[in-house]
């Protein structure tokens, strides 16, 4: 199965992550935005790992949980992946993010053990689109600049998720296999 281990939005944010969406989609570029059930925070990508390799992570990371409380976050500024100059992701950063950089590489170490491949330096971060071209381009950088300081809100990081991602033609379709409480 492909899998990934997330943090779900809270639902009362979608609203305001749909309207930053909207004011991006009026660029008319080539992106394809995140459809809202399936936006997420990536705390690390597995790839295709077989059903053994699954349990094994849903026990390590069962028992890692247990360590972690609930803790906050705000949502702000629109940026990109790798940068202005070629866009190939948008996304929402996350301010007051150490306690979840900190707990990503905490569980990465994990993950190296089990074989992983260690992360680049994470940058907490909520994608909300791709970039399929560069149609519109100079459009689209003059509304993320306007966007680069917009607030969201506050959610409370309190569970991770590790989910199945099947892709299709019309996007991927992401499935909960395991909800691990924080």
């Amino acid at each position: 199965m492909r899998a990934f281990l997330a943090v779900d939005v809270n639902k009362e944010l979608l609203e305001k992550i749909g309207e930053v969406q909207n004011k991006l989609a009026k660029a008319e570029a080539a992106v394809k935005f995140v459809e809202p059930e399936n936006l997420h925070f990536t705390f690390k990508f597995f790839g295709d790992i077989s059903r053994e390799k699954a349990d094994e992570i849903v026990g390590m990371i069962s028992e890692k949980t247990k360590k972690y409380s609930p803790f906050e976050v705000s949502i702000k500024g629109v940026g990109v992946f790798p940068h202005l100059g070629y866009i190939r992701v948008l996304w929402l950063g996350v301010e007051d993010s150490d306690q979840f950089s900190k707990m990503q590489m905490d569980f990465d170490e994990e993950f190296i053990k089990m074989g992983f491949k260690k992360e680049r330096s994470y940058i907490p971060h909520l994608t909300i689109g791709r970039v399929k071209g560069a149609q519109n381009k100079e459009a689209l950088v003059s509304i993320i600049n306007e966007l680069e300081t917009v607030e969201i809100g506050k959610t409370t990081i309190k569970n991770l998720v590790l989910k199945e991602s099947e892709l299709t033609p019309a996007g991927p379709i992401y499935t909960d296999v395991k909800e691990f409480q924080l």
